[in-house]
């Protein structure tokens, strides 16, 4: 869970030509966006287990584990969104895990907040998840973050790797340079 927190601010720009550059408008468009921005400010993924033994130190192949951990796999999944954003023309960092790939490129692709989710598991919640479509093949690679503007949307997608709480249509998608602000 640690991962979850990763702050790509860090990152240097060390990313020349990691990635084509895919544009349709300007950058000016689009409001940055921080991950948390993504989730409803009241919303407590752990509240549902608040005055529970979460029986630390059970091994992953215990019943009881196994019971809690698809319990918390269900609440993340169905992470609320924030209503205010559906339509909202943004722009986020992030690293991607591939879906649909083209000769050319990517067509579709989880953008997540920190490197190895979606690999790894469990997942983060759902709405830490934006599945990215874009029209123009974007050669991108996973191990390096990326940032990603477009129209962003409402809309609930579960994939092999994780379920998405948002989707967004990509008007541009370059290398990761750090922070604008």
């Amino acid at each position: 869970m640690h991962r979850r927190h990763l702050i790509l601010a860090g990152l240097g720009s060390t990313l020349a030509g990691a990635a084509t550059l895919v544009w349709a408008t300007t950058a000016d468009e689009f409001r940055e966006l921080k991950w948390e921005a993504l989730v409803p400010a009241d919303w407590d993924p752990l509240k549902e287990f608040k005055g529970q033994d979460m029986a630390v130190g059970l091994p992953d192949t215990d019943p009881r584990a196994q019971a809690l951990l698809a319990r918390l796999r269900a609440i993340w999944d169905a992470a609320p969104t924030v209503a205010a954003l559906d339509g909202a023309k943004v722009r986020l960092p992030g690293f991607v895990v591939p879906l649909d790939e083209t000769a050319a490129g990517l067509t579709s692709f989880l953008l997540v907040p920190y490197f190895g989710a979606c690999i790894h598991t469990p997942p983060p919640p759902s709405n830490q998840i934006i599945h990215v479509h874009s029209k123009t093949p974007a050669a991108v690679r996973t191990m390096d973050p990326i940032w990603v503007r477009g129209t962003l949307k409402l809309e609930r997608q579960n994939t092999a790797q994780g379920a998405s709480g948002y989707r967004l249509d990509a008007a541009g998608i370059e290398p990761y340079t750090g922070p604008t602000r």
